[in-house]
């Protein structure tokens, strides 16, 4: 057999974390779902035949951060102790904040990223028979912190 494909000088493998220190980490990540006014006024008024879907969408959002080592391939399962997502419903859009903890050996800002992401892709789930023009956009990290690299805040927005 040639494993000369895959090997530790080159191609895909994962990080190894086994002698970092475990510590305290927190990753936050943002996203927005831009969708009709009208689109809006159904979420808030619980018009939407599927469900409540920002409650459904919360955890949608935290499930996916907790599946995020079988979504992204070489990330690493880590044991998330804490995974919350908040809302902002403005005029046009809903915004999506995720924060996601660990004490552990490697970050969560995948996992806080999934988190969006995932509650994002649920809110169009939930109203794309209503609105198939809607916009995932904008999901960034926005604020991480813990390990060998430190703190990262996003100073752009």
């Amino acid at each position: 057999m040639d494993f000369t494909h895959f090997n530790e000088e080159g191609r895909a493998h994962m990080v190894e974390v086994g002698r970092k220190n475990d510590t305290k980490r927190i990753a936050k990540a943002y996203g927005k779902v831009r969708m009709k006014k009208e689109t809006i006024e159904m979420i808030k008024d619980g018009l939407i035949k599927k469900g409540d879907v920002l409650s459904v969408a919360q955890v949608g959002g935290i499930m996916g951060s907790k599946k995020t080592s079988e979504l992204i391939p070489m990330c690493h399962n880590i044991f998330i102790t804490g995974s919350n997502i908040r809302f902002n419903i403005l005029e046009e859009s809903i915004e999506i904040e995720s924060e996601v903890k660990t004490v552990g050996k490697t970050g969560v800002e995948m996992e806080a990223l999934t988190a969006v992401s995932m509650a994002a892709l649920t809110i169009y789930d939930m109203c794309k028979s209503i609105d198939r023009s809607m916009v995932i956009e904008e999901i960034k990290l926005m604020q991480k912190s813990g390990g060998k690299s430190g703190e990262f805040i996003r100073k752009d927005d």
